[in-house]
C-alpha cells in the first residue's frame, strides 16, 4: 500500500511539473509593428564620436538645473504624486490656460500611447503625413486603428491631400508641426486652413516638439489655436529646447474633455520627481536656455548654407536638425560618415537626418560632405 501511494504521489507531481505545449500568445497586431527606435549607428572603434541621429540638444543642462536634480534624487525613496501637480501649475502660468487643460507623460510619445488608450478603437482610421515621426504608425495599430499615410508633397505636409484622406471611419489626425524628419514647416496660414476643413468630432494632435526651434514669422501657436478648438490637442516637450531629452518630460494642451480622457489613461507617477524638478528648474531659466536655442539655430543656417555650397542638397528646416534627401546614398554615406565620427540617421531610399550638434561637430560634418559627392539630383 505504501508503495503504490508513493507511485501514484510521483506521477501526480511529475504531471504538474511537466511543461505545456501552449503559451500566452502576444497579439497579432504585434508582428506587424516595427520597434520604435531602429538600431542606433555603431560608433567608430577609435576617436572621438558625435551623436547627431536623435535630435538631441548639444547642451547639457545648465548648473541650476543639475542642482535641482541632484537635490530631487536625494528624495526617489519617495513615490512623486500621480501627476506633476507643482508642474502643472507652472505650465498654466506659462502658458495662460487652466490647468484642466493640460496633461503630462514621460516625453511627447507617452502621451500618444494615452492617446491610443483613450481616443482610438478597432478599424478606427488615422491620417498622417509619411514620412513623419515613426510612433505614429505603432500607435495606431497598438490601438487596432487603421493608418493611412499620406506621402509628403516635395518633403512638407500635403494638406490638401490630408483633409481628402479623412472619412468617416476617421478618428485622428496626426500632425507634426516642423515635421520629423524633414524638418520642414506648413505655416500658420495653411494650417488654420486646414483645421477649419477638419470635421469636429475628429481630433487632431498638433505635435510642436520643436516650437521653440521655429523662427518664420507665419510660425503657428497651438496653444493659441486650442482655445476656440474642443478637437485640437497640442503636444509640446522639455527633450529638445530645454535639454531634457534623458528625462522624459512631455505635455499636452486641450480643452478639458480630451485633457481628462487622457489623464485617466496616464501611467501613475509616469513624470517623476526628477524630472518635474527638472523641468520646473529649466521653466525658471527659460531666458538662459532659449540663448542657447538661438545658438542652435545660427549653427543650422550656417551648416545648411555650407553644405548647400557644397553641392547637397538639403531641405529648408525649422526643427534642430537637418535633412539631406540623399536616396539610395543616403545608407552608404552614413556609413562612411561613421568612419569620421558622425553618427547620422540614415532612412533606408530617401535622405538622412543629421542634427545640429556643437560647432565643432557641425564642422566635421561639413569637411566630411566636403570629402563626400554629393547623390545626383
Amino acid at each position: 500500500m505504501s508503495t503504490t501511494s508513493t507511485t501514484s504521489s510521483t506521477s501526480t507531481a511529475s504531471t504538474a511539473s511537466a511543461p505545456s505545449a501552449a503559451a500566452p500568445v502576444p497579439r497579432a497586431v504585434l508582428a506587424g509593428i516595427p520597434a520604435y527606435v531602429p538600431k542606433p549607428p555603431s560608433p567608430p572603434a577609435q576617436g572621438p564620436s558625435h551623436r547627431l541621429f536623435l535630435n538631441e540638444n548639444p547642451y547639457p543642462p545648465l548648473p541650476s538645473v543639475r542642482e535641482a536634480i541632484a537635490e530631487a534624487s536625494a528624495r526617489t525613496n519617495y513615490y512623486p504624486t500621480i501627476h506633476p501637480e507643482r508642474l502643472l501649475d507652472a505650465l498654466a502660468r506659462r502658458l495662460d490656460v487652466p490647468s484642466a487643460h493640460l496633461v503630462t507623460g514621460p516625453g511627447s510619445v507617452g502621451i500618444y500611447q494615452q492617446i491610443g488608450q483613450a481616443m482610438l478603437e478597432p478599424g478606427d482610421e488615422v491620417v498622417y503625413a509619411w514620412p513623419s515621426f515613426e510612433a505614429y504608425p505603432i500607435v495606431a495599430r497598438m490601438a487596432g486603428a487603421v493608418p493611412v499615410e499620406v506621402p509628403l508633397a516635395d518633403g512638407v505636409h500635403d494638406l490638401d491631400a490630408m483633409a481628402d484622406a479623412i472619412t468617416a471611419r476617421t478618428k485622428a489626425v496626426f500632425l507634426c508641426e516642423p515635421n520629423n524628419p524633414t524638418g520642414t514647416a506648413v505655416g500658420a496660414a495653411e494650417l488654420t486652413r486646414f483645421l477649419d476643413r477638419v470635421p469636429g468630432d475628429v481630433l487632431v494632435v498638433l505635435d510642436e516638439a520643436y516650437f521653440e526651434f521655429y523662427r518664420s514669422p507665419n510660425a503657428p501657436d497651438g496653444v493659441e489655436l486650442h482655445r476656440d478648438r474642443p478637437n485640437l490637442l497640442t503636444l509640446r516637450t522639455f527633450s529638445k529646447a530645454y535639454g531634457l531629452a534623458g528625462l522624459r518630460v512631455g505635455y499636452g494642451v486641450a480643452q478639458p474633455a480630451i485633457a481628462e480622457a487622457l489623464r485617466k489613461c496616464s501611467v501613475p507617477c509616469g513624470v517623476g520627481r526628477i524630472a518635474e524638478e527638472a523641468a520646473l528648474a529649466s521653466l525658471r531659466v527659460e531666458a538662459e536656455l532659449f540663448e542657447r536655442v538661438e545658438r542652435i539655430v545660427a549653427e543650422r543656417e550656417r551648416t545648411r548654407e555650407a553644405l548647400l555650397g557644397l553641392g547637397w542638397e538639403v531641405l529648408p528646416s525649422e526643427t534642430n536638425f537637418l535633412w539631406l534627401p540623399a536616396g539610395e546614398a543616403a545608407e552608404p554615406v552614413a556609413r562612411e560618415w561613421e568612419s569620421s565620427g558622425l553618427l547620422v540617421r540614415a532612412f533606408p531610399h530617401s535622405g538622412m537626418r543629421v542634427t545640429i550638434g556643437s560647432p565643432e561637430a557641425n564642422d566635421l560634418l561639413i569637411a566630411a560632405a566636403k570629402e563626400t559627392a554629393p547623390p545626383a539630383r
